[in-house]
């Protein structure tokens, strides 16, 4: 199964979001130009692109400012795991 790294995901949302860079340790909340419809389409795009992996809103659910790209990644290796 096909899981993309967290420097895929994060330049995945740089795409999206039009940012200048998106770091994966970078806080998203702190990033430039990130907002929470980015974090939607980048969503959409990753479920069109990855459709194996169960990925919802809920990879979002509870962000703050501490939240990075690795930690999306993270959860998103883990639903990767339960659809396996």
């Amino acid at each position: 199964m096909e899981i993309p790294t967290a420097e895929e995901l994060a330049n995945d949302l740089q795409a999206v979001s039009g940012a200048d860079a998106v770091d994966v340790d970078a806080p998203i909340q702190l990033i430039a130009d990130v907002d929470s419809l980015d974090l939607m389409e980048w969503l959409y795009g990753f479920q069109n692109k990855y459709p194996h992996i169960p990925a919802d809103e809920s990879l979002f659910k509870n962000i703050d400012d501490t939240t990075t790209m690795r930690h999306v990644h993270e959860r998103v290796v883990a639903l990767a795991g339960t659809a396996a």
